[in-house]
């Protein structure tokens, strides 16, 4: 046996060296996943529910338990639940000829899915959109033009970090990237203010900045990924496409109010120390100077950006091209010779692919747990136990809003949680609803209620990329984030009341 040298050595006693965390230990949740998973496939199977149905639940309920854990990272998890939904199904009965099982080729081609759909090509080119922001600099330079017409007091700024959010939400469809982007110029700021980086202005200010993304996530639909995955689901299953401008004149209004609400809450909950601040308008001058004239590329892209953006909101109007079609267009376009915003070395390693491998897999399990009837089941279950079968239109948004928001605290991300829950929440509505719900509105009202990541910093990346800044404390965010859940959902029940329903949608 080996020995460690220590202290006790002296006295004659041999100090073993620290016992390592088990795998088990370290790895609690997985094997938890697993065993719920083997729970559920060796259960009986329910009356109503097909041998795939069921086994596609124990397959939810892995992810969900994976997901709230985060014990694998995203993109290992997608592969793992690839594997499993080609192998469980394939080795399932055919929904159509129970006698013959539908095969691992055929499990593989479901698992994998999901990559055909529009959505998916929609977030991949907004990744590369993204990309070619950071790579010009422009997102940069938006950012901090806006913020040098901003006054110099403390308040004033706020505003302008919220305006720079707004604005970067319309021309930069990842929530990660955006908030990534304006940080380091926060950072910046509060340097350049001389306060504390600990203290109450420098964390209202990054607090503020990063619930902007998350509320415009809301009024856009292309700000986020976890929109497209509703939209996709919505394609698929209820064949309609929501675009650009349904989108826009359903959610902005929410956004809009939500905004001036949190920015009363931000600076009544976290006062700041100081009221205004000599030096910053020339500090932001100064960093635009070192950013020299707007560079070819800066402005080839602000074009392409302007233009993309005047397609998504004319879609239905004054076309008939699609969000997806007219976003890979665009890509397409950056990569031309002769155009030169980017090239392809420049732009891969930047590209978060993990996060297209989770989507495109996302919406295949969500797909398949739609096509074997298990989420329909589970619906039919869960609108029982909540007594929804006889209720109103606005009882049942209300309910499954409060549910949304509760179960996302156990999120890490709004992708994952839409993936899992959006397709079980258009099997509910359509099993309750019969003619008296708009399916498609309704999820879209719903869809919202995902982006509600106030609460906890680990509820969203981008509130991960604000707190690794060492501004604020955790608690902070939750003790104002809990006050922006309240507020948000009397929002959301406001509008649901009134404009909404006008709408049609409730």
């Amino acid at each position: 046996m080996v020995h460690m040298v220590g202290p006790d050595t002296a006295k004659g006693r041999s100090v073993s060296p620290p016992v390592a965390p088990s795998w088990l230990r370290t790895n609690w949740s997985l094997c938890l996943a697993l065993i719920a998973l083997v729970a559920v496939v060796l259960a009986p199977t329910p009356e109503g529910l097909s041998v795939a149905g069921q086994r596609m639940l124990g397959v939810l309920v892995f992810a969900v338990i994976v997901w709230m854990t985060e014990v694998l990272d995203y993109a290992v998890s997608a592969l793992f639940i690839a594997a499993l939904m080609a192998f469980l199904l394939g080795l399932s009965p055919s929904l159509t000829q129970p006698s013959v099982p539908i095969g691992t080729s055929a499990g593989l081609g479901i698992a994998f899915g999901g990559f055909a759909n529009s959505a998916l090509v929609l977030v991949a080119a907004a990744l590369f959109l993204a990309a070619a922001m950071t790579i010009t600099g422009l997102d940069r330079r938006i950012a901090l033009v806006i913020l040098a017409r901003v006054g110099t007091e403390t308040k004033q700024v706020v505003i302008g970090a919220i305006i720079v959010g707004i604005v970067m939400a319309f021309l930069v469809p990842s929530t990660t990237a955006r908030v990534a982007c304006i940080v380091p110029i926060m950072l910046g700021i509060i340097t350049v203010f001389g306060v504390e980086r600990r203290g109450a202005f420098a964390g209202m200010l990054m607090i503020t900045t990063v619930n902007t993304a998350s509320i415009w996530n809301i009024g856009i639909k292309t700000a986020a990924a976890q929109n497209m995955v509703a939209v996709g689901f919505v394609e698929r299953t209820l064949h309609y496409t929501i675009t650009w401008l349904e989108w826009f004149v359903a959610a902005a209004p929410f956004a809009v109010i939500m905004t001036v609400v949190m920015y009363f809450i931000m600076t009544r909950m976290m006062p700041v120390e100081v009221k205004e601040v000599v030096g910053g308008r020339e500090a932001i001058r100064v960093s635009l100077d070192e950013l020299g004239p707007m560079k070819s590329s800066e402005k080839k892209l602000l074009a392409i950006s302007l233009a993309l953006l005047a397609l998504w909101s004319t879609e239905g109007v004054l076309h008939r091209f699609d969000t997806s079609s007219t976003t890979v267009a665009a890509v397409a376009l950056m990569f031309l010779p002769g155009i030169g915003i980017m090239t392809w070395k420049e732009a891969q390693p930047r590209i978060p692919w993990g996060t297209v491998i989770m989507f495109g897999v996302g919406i295949s399990l969500g797909t398949a747990l739609l096509t074997t009837g298990g989420a329909t089941w589970l619906a039919n279950h869960v609108v029982a136990w909540f007594g929804l079968g006889s209720a109103s239109p606005l009882v049942i948004l209300g309910v499954l809003a409060l549910f949304l928001t509760v179960i996302h605290l156990g999120f890490a991300s709004a992708t994952a949680l839409a993936s899992s829950m959006i397709p079980i929440v258009i099997a509910m509505l359509q099993g309750v609803g019969g003619n008296k719900l708009n399916v498609v509105g309704m999820t879209m009202l719903l869809q919202f209620v995902v982006s509600f990541g106030f609460i906890l910093v680990v509820n969203s990346p981008q509130n991960m990329v604000a707190y690794g800044t060492d501004t604020f404390e955790a608690k902070d965010f939750t003790r104002t984030g809990i006050v922006i859940t309240i507020a948000s959902l009397a929002v959301f029940f406001l509008l649901s009341v009134t404009y909404w329903r006008w709408l049609g949608y409730v």
